[in-house]
Order: C-alpha cells, then structure tokens, then sequence
C-alpha cells in the first residue's frame, strides 16, 4: 500500500508540471484548451526518439518543452489570427498533433526501458553518494522498514523541480507582461483599450502553457519507460481536476497560493485513483471514470458546502431577528 501511494506522490509531482500549464490557459488566460492532450504526447515523443537516437536525456526533455512552446503557439495563430473559436482552435490542433506525433515516432510506441533517461542517470548519481543508502538506513533505525522506498532521487528531485517552476511562475505573473497575459483574461476589452497587442500576449501564454504540457509528457515517458500516441487521451481533464482539487481545498486568493493549491491538487488526485484503484470494485479500465467521479465530487461538493453555510447564515439572521423583535416587545 505505502509503495503505492509514494508511486502516486512520484508521478502526481510530475503531472503537477502540466497542471500548471492547464492553470495558466484555463485560469489565467481564461482560454479553455484542448491543445493539452497532443502537447502532451508531443513532449513524450520528442524526448524519447532523441533519447533512442542518443541524445542526452535532459537537453532532449529541454527540446521537449521548446517543441511544446511552438505547439501552443500555433493554436495561439489559429484563434487570434484565423479567427477560429478557442474551443475549436484547440481541438483543431489537437487532432493535427495526434499525427504529427505518429510522425515524429514513426510508430505508435518507443520504448525506453533499455535507454538512460533522466531518473536512471539521477539514481546513478543518488548511487554514488549513497544518499538512497543513508535515508534507508535512517528509517530502519526508526523502526519502519516496510516504508523505505527503493530511491528517494525521483520524488526529490521532482519536489525541488517543481518548486523551482512555481517559483518561477509565480514571478513571471507579476511581471510587466505576466500583467499583461493575466489583463487579458481577466478583462480583455480593457486591455485593448492601453493599445496592447492582445493577440501576442495570447500567444505567448499558451506557448508557455503548453511548454510546461510538454516538459511534463517528456518526463512522464521517462518516468513510465515509453512514450505512446494515445497517452494523451483525457489530459486535459486530469489537468483541470488537479486544479479544481486544489483550489477547493487551498484557495486561490493570490497567485502563490493558487498555484501551490494547483500542486498539490495533482499530487492529491495521483492518490485518490490510487486508492480508488485499490478497491475490488474497480479495475485499471475504470482510471477515466475515477477521474470524471473526482471532477464531479470536486466541483459539486464545494457548492453544496457553500449552499449550507448560506443556509446556516440566514437562519442565524432570522434567530437573531427574531430575538431583537421580542426584546423590543418586552420593553
């Protein structure tokens, strides 16, 4: 069970990367994107055919993520300078990007289980140092040797990654252009109003959105050992499920904060389907329909709480009201 669920914290660390970039289009830019579910792929299939063909690892998930910024850029062309419904714009590019990615592959699957990625050349290096070798030892004197992971090296490494990324986005929203990019989804009318050029700014923030798609898609490849043209399929909502988890459970009053609650969303939802998973009920064919169960509960459940603080707010005034009336009579 604990090998599980630090498998979730593992992988859920990972999606937190393209978690983010669903924020910045859907929150943000207010832009509802399907671009994600073939940038995601797109990320994938790059990384792993330049891993196959010798790349390093890491300047090929690099390339990943250049490749996700173009990506997003095109359905950035599409909707502001073809004119083209957002919705559609996304979901023209989505459908052109599943063959691009048959393209790119030349197959449907490439395995890496035989290549160096980035995690194996991380646990060499954790290896070398006995990091892995000190952690376990540290528990087993604690008395919990049934949970010492194998590596520590993916969920620190990601942990520190992902920081790093929030850190940095978190930065870039407050500046001038980050400004700009967020005036715009918030209110675009006004924004073209300062004589700024909206249609570049869109651009831009989904190329970034996408960007961050594809970085994820690359080490997630890594991460599971290969890259396949359907891996994409329904990113797009485990993206939007991380973000509504988060913000229902965190908040969203700052830009900091939301986009911390955007993580730990994706991790919390990575141990939900985990557990779920866990239960004879369901099977490993029913991952989409836990993820639309948890998109539903999360979205219906806040405003059922939200009906009853209303609910008990009023009534209290009624009480109230009530007991002022009577004071008065009494008097």
């Amino acid at each position: 069970m604990f090998t599980a669920l630090f498998g979730s914290v593992e992988s859920g660390l990972i999606y937190a990367i393209m978690a983010l970039g669903v924020y910045l289009s859907f929150r943000i830019l207010d832009f509802p994107d399907l671009t994600v579910d073939g940038s995601f792929v797109t990320g994938a299939a790059v990384s792993a055919v330049l891993i196959v063909n010798g790349v390093n690892p890491f300047v090929a998930t690099l390339v990943a993520l250049i490749v996700g910024f173009l990506a997003g850029c095109m359905t950035g062309l599409l909707h502001t300078k073809g004119n083209i419904n957002p919705l559609l714009s996304g979901i023209l590019m989505m459908i052109a990007l599943y063959s691009i990615n048959l393209r790119i592959m030349g197959k449907s699957n490439v395995p890496l289980l035989q290549e160096e990625t980035v995690f194996s050349q991380l646990l060499e290096g954790w290896n070398k140092f006995g990091i892995d070798a000190a952690l376990q030892q540290m528990f087993i004197s604690m008395g919990l040797e049934g949970f010492v992971p194998k590596t520590w090296s993916v969920v620190i490494t990601m942990l520190i990654l992902i920081l790093v990324m929030k850190y940095l986005l978190d930065y870039f929203l407050k500046t001038e252009l980050g400004l700009a990019i967020r005036a715009v989804g918030d209110n675009q009318n006004m924004i073209t109003s300062f004589s700024a050029n909206t249609d570049m700014l869109k651009i831009v923030g989904l190329g970034l959105s996408n960007a961050l798609v594809a970085f994820s898609g690359a080490f997630i490849a890594q991460y599971n050992g290969f890259s396949d043209v359907g891996m994409g399929i329904g990113m797009i909502v485990i993206g939007l499920a991380s973000v509504i988890i988060g913000e229902a459970l965190v908040g969203t009053k700052t830009i900091v904060r939301a986009t911390l609650a955007v993580i730990i969303g994706a991790v919390i939802y990575r141990l939900i389907v985990a557990m779920a998973l866990r239960l004879n009920f369901f099977e490993t064919g029913d991952m989409k329909l836990i993820t639309a169960c948890i998109v539903m509960g999360a979205l219906v459940i806040p405003q059922l709480i939200d009906k009853q603080k209303d609910k008990r707010k009023k009534s209290l005034r009624r009480k109230r009201g009530v007991g002022i009336a009577t004071t008065k009579a009494n008097l």
